[in-house]
Parts: C-alpha cells; structure tokens; sequence
C-alpha cells in the first residue's frame, strides 16, 4: 500500500481516532459525508418520514460546520448525495489508487448492511478496509462482559461491573494541520433543506432547544454549563425540568451526531471536579452517559430483536394498531394535558424533555395500548437528538419488554403533572387554549364544573378534546394540590429519592485520563 495512495474516511464526523490514523498512513486523505438517500425514505412498520425538518436542519449544520473546520486545518470535507457503497465505488474508480477505506463499526442493522455493502466494494477493489469503534463512553474491547452476550440484561449491574472493572479511554487531539485531499478532487455541495423535499423549520421561541449543529456549537454548550454558569453542579436536582435551555445538559443532538464526544465530556467532568467541585450532579452526568453506552451494547447483544414487536422478552402483547388514537397522541390532542404539551412541543421544535419523554411513552403503551413502534417511529421522524440504540431500547424499556427490572411499570399522568408542572405553566405554555384554567387544576379539566370551564373560556369537545381515555388510578390525584417548597417555573421539586451507586462513586479511587 503506497503511502501517495488516498485514505477514504466515510463518516468522519463520529471521531478524531478514524482520522488520526489515516492521518498517519496517508499523504492525502478524504474525509467524506454522503447523504444516503435511505435516511429520507419511509420508516419500517408504519412508513413514517425517517427523517423529518428539525433533525435535517441540524445535520445540515453540522455537516456545514465540520467542513469549516476541517479547512481551517488545511482539509475540507467531501460531500455527495448517495448510497455509501456507490460513492464509495465511484471514487476508488476515479481516483484509481487508493490505499484504505476507513470507518466506524455500527450497532445496528440497517448501518451494519452498509458496511456489508463497503466491504465488498472495497474487495472488488482490492482496498484495505480499516475499521474502528467509537462513540461510546467505554470502549466495546474494554466490557469487562465478553463476548457481547454475557452483557446484563439490567442496567445497575452493568453500571456497577463498569465503574469498578473498566477505564475511559482519553480522547484523540486532532493535528493542526491536515493531509489534503488529492489532486484535482471536487469537494461538492452541501445540500439544501429543499433538496430533500423539506422546508426549513421555523424556530419557536418556546423551545428549550435553540441551538445549532456542530462541534463549535457543542463546545460552547459544554462551557456555558460547565465553566461560565456552573449549571452542571446542579444537575441532578434541575434535570427533570421542563421549560428553558438551563435545565439540562442538551448535549444530546451533539452526542447523536457525533459532534461531540462522551469522552471529552468525561474528561472535562474530571476537570470540573478536581478544580471546582465533585457532587451526585457531576457524576449524574456520567450516569446519563452510561444509559447512553447500554443502549449501544443492548443493540449489539439483541441485534434485530431491538425492533421485535415482542421486544428483548420475546413477550405476546395485545398491541392495538388505532391509527385514530394515534393521530391524537402525535398531534397533541388526547385532551389530557400533560400528554398534550409535551407531544406540541416534540412536533413545533424536535425536542422533548427526558420527563416528558417517559410519560407520552407510557402513555402510548399503558394507556392506549398502542404498538410501540407507532411510538418509537415517531420519535424517529422528530427528534432533534435522534440515536437508534437510545431510541429503541428506550421505548422498548418503556412498553415492558426491554431492560426493566420492574413488570408493570405504568407513569401516572396526573401525578407527574402535578410533580413536575405543579401550577401548570408548562401545559399553559404549550396548550394555549387552556391557559385560562387556573394553577394545577389545568391537569384535568374534564373534572371542572361547567361554570368553572365557561369561565376559563373552555368548552370541551370544542376548544379542547375530552380525553381518549381516563385510568382509574388518576381519580386520586384530582382535584389535588401540589405540596412541597416552589420550584422555579411553576414546578414543585419532586421528591428526592437517594441514589444507588452515589456513595459507591464517591468511595472509590477515580483515576484520571
């Protein structure tokens, strides 16, 4: 292999470490971004757009801004509309000599068929394939659970064998100066939102989620609420809000993205922890990466069975299939509030509070009974911050047939309501037509007296939906008020529970990076 050959990297915006070796075994590299037009079509059981506006726009930023950097370093990025397999092809045709093709190992299935596809692309070619796992916190070579099967089929146990068994690999810095691409190679356009059949998103001023895609823009996330507001520190205790940008870390769309790495937001946990201060909200951080990096392994253990319709249990579920009802749930017309506010936003902005995430869930599977892949495509087609592996072994954990412990485990909208939008600004912010109902009776006005809904200039039926259906273990917490101290923006703080695995973190040796 001729080191005057080019390296062909077809996802570079997951990782430096694919980059840092072709760096090492190339004079010129080719970092390339193809848009596959698969990512555009139909979803797989209900033929839902895959991808819809809010996550495009956010791709396209992305893609915008890493080739920005990538100049800045004397590269660019290399863009072609395609399936990677063809583009692929097509440069080893043009190019006439290339050394290697380098990527990232994928979990799942519809990725793991395009590598199929580059693999035997590359041997067609006689090109070296040069694979490398990336995007998870904890290497997949360094699971203390080999091989893959022996992975926990519940969370705390993977957690625990992980935290007092494994290391973080350090992150790769990226050279200042890049190979170039080679000679008399175009790097192509950037597509458009109308390219894709799609219009640009207006942005809501209501979202909690205003940011745009890219590395720099994660950067400067993770400063803002680690070093310039101390956010971070108290994590734990916010991140079940619901309104605002400060809430939560919202280094998701990045982190799916690969705009940022669990690695260096790991290394800068330590950072912040050894020059300002270590509490259960600096390693809850940790904790939501780990879920992140379980999801992932989960995948790789269960394969298709991650997209069953039986689930990881293999269990027989009466899934009702009403697209009526589903129609309600995803345009935000249930006429249950909480459920309302937090699917309007999802559909207006891409993006959903973890809090609210858990309960539409719940309330797809539970109270419906609907297929939980209506669900999960959904969310697919919507959400800003979308990861297979996070989003399916999610919804699968929420419709009891993932990694939950717990049989049965069922959220109470009321209750959740209450606990986490306790004066109801949340649902009046997005359910407008309910603002005139005051305080926490918001959460159920089908048990207002008439006079009371004539008041607020609420007619059910008419101006708001009665509700699709009512679980009898709501009627406890009608009528009720929300106790406990203020919570800023009109939300009680729940109550706190201690933690498992806290004072196990706290207790050990933590060896830095």
């Amino acid at each position: 292999m001729g080191r005057d050959s080019p390296r062909i990297l077809p996802r570079p915006a997951l990782c430096f470490q694919v980059l840092h070796w072709a760096q090492l075994n190339a004079d010129f590299v080719i970092p390339l971004y193809c848009f596959d037009p698969r990512h555009y079509l139909g979803t797989h059981c209900y033929g839902l757009p895959k991808t819809g506006p809010h996550r495009l726009r956010f791709l396209l930023e992305s893609v915008k801004d890493l080739r920005e950097t990538l100049k800045k370093k004397g590269s660019t990025l290399v863009v072609r509309k395609g399936k990677p397999e063809d583009v692929v092809g097509d440069l080893i045709t043009q190019l006439g000599s290339v050394t290697a093709v380098v990527f990232h190992e994928e979990a799942t299935q519809e990725e793991l068929d395009v590598e199929k596809g580059l693999c035997q692309v590359c041997g067609q070619h006689r090109v070296r394939i040069q694979t490398f796992w990336g995007s998870t916190l904890y290497h997949r070579d360094d699971l203390p659970f080999r091989p893959i099967d022996r992975l926990p089929d519940v969370y705390t146990h993977f957690r625990k064998e992980l935290e007092s068994r494994a290391k973080v690999r350090p992150t790769l810095r990226m050279a200042d100066q890049l190979k170039p691409l080679p000679p008399g190679l175009e790097e192509g356009s950037i597509p458009t939102m109308e390219d894709f059949g799609q219009k640009d998103p207006v942005t809501d001023p209501r979202t909690a989620f205003p940011c745009s895609g890219g590395e720099t823009q994660a950067l400067m996330r993770l400063q803002y609420y680690f070093w310039d507001t101390n956010l971070v520190a108290s994590y734990k205790e916010t991140r079940n809000g619901l309104v605002g940008m400060d809430y939560s870390t919202k280094f998701a769309p990045w982190l799916a993205l690969g705009c940022i790495s669990p690695r260096y937001i790991y290394e800068q946990i330590q950072k912040y922890e050894r020059e300002r201060t270590a509490n259960q909200s600096t390693y809850w951080v940790l904790f939501e990466l780990l879920w992140r990096d379980y999801f992932r392994f989960v995948a790789l253990k269960y394969g298709r069975r991650i997209f069953s319709l039986r689930g990881l249990q293999s269990k027989e579920i009466p899934w009702k299939k009403d697209l009526q009802l589903f129609d309600c749930w995803k345009e935000g017309k249930t006429g249950v509030p909480f459920v309302d506010a937090n699917m309007r936003e999802l559909s207006a902005t891409g993006f959903m509070s973890n809090r609210g995430r858990q309960n539409v869930a719940s309330f797809l599977t539970k109270d419906l009974g609907l297929d939980w892949r209506m669900g999960a495509e959904w969310f697919e087609y919507l959400l800003v911050d979308y990861d297979v592996c996070s989003n399916y072994g999610n919804w699968l954990y929420s419709a009891g047939i993932g990694n939950d412990p717990r049989d049965n485990r069922k959220f109470n909208m009321i209750k959740q309501g209450l606990d986490y939008d306790g004066n109801g600004d949340y649902v009046r912010l997005w359910v407008p037509e309910l603002q005139g109902i005051k305080g926490a009776d918001i959460h159920t006005p089908w048990a207002l007296s008439s006079a009371a809904l004539s008041q607020a200039g609420v007619t059910l039926g008419e101006t708001y939906p009665r509700p699709v259906v009512t679980a009898p273990e709501w009627s406890r917490h009608i009528h009720q008020r929300p106790g406990g101290s203020p919570h800023p923006r009109g939300r009680r703080r729940p109550a706190q529970h201690k933690d498992r695995g806290i004072d196990f973190y706290f207790s050990r040796k933590k060896d830095a990076c």
